[in-house]
């Protein structure tokens, strides 16, 4: 299964493609799981909304054009952020699910309580331990710095994580 991993937000959306390999008996260092690509979709403060929201949209729509991805798993919004910054990331969310639905790509949506409990065992960890957490599980160094990429991975590997593996179910 490949998905797509998002952290939403209007000046920065961490992207992630990730795949979850059917068999350990592949040639990924990294296990089951696979990172394929990452990235972060920056827009300037200097542009307009709609100018943004297009760069976004735009950007997003190539992703999923190239990589194909069966499901978009993305990170909740924090309700207790300053309302401007609510209404930035709920602009961006509005672009993720029309990208979705003109797809036909289902969301799974987590928050961060439970992406940070499914990558690091700790509901209240920071960013530092999730980035660490992440090389570790995906047994890389190549992670990019930006937190938003590294949060879009974790959404990644804690929706990966959550399927039953096949054999489970027959």
């Amino acid at each position: 299964m490949k998905i797509l991993g998002i952290d939403p937000g209007l000046a920065q959306t961490g992207w992630a493609i990730l795949k979850k390999n059917s068999n350990q008996n592949t040639s990924s260092t990294s296990g089951l799981i696979e990172l394929i690509k990452c990235g972060c979709i920056q827009t300037s403060s200097n542009l307009a909304l709609p100018q943004r929201l297009k760069i976004l949209y735009s950007t997003l729509n190539n992703i999923i054009k190239k990589y194909r991805p069966e499901l978009i798993a993305i990170e909740k919004q924090f309700l207790y952020q300053k309302s401007q910054a609510v209404l930035h990331t709920s602009e961006a969310r509005g672009i993720i699910f029309l990208l979705a639905a003109q797809k036909n790509i289902k969301i799974k949506e987590y928050n961060p309580k439970e992406v940070k409990i499914a990558i690091t065992g700790y509901g209240s960890a920071d960013k530092s331990q999730v980035r660490f957490m992440v090389k570790k599980l995906l047994n890389t160094e190549n992670i990019p710095k930006q937190d938003d990429t590294s949060d879009a991975i974790a959404v990644g590997i804690c929706h990966l994580n959550s399927i039953l593996p096949e054999s489970i179910l027959k």
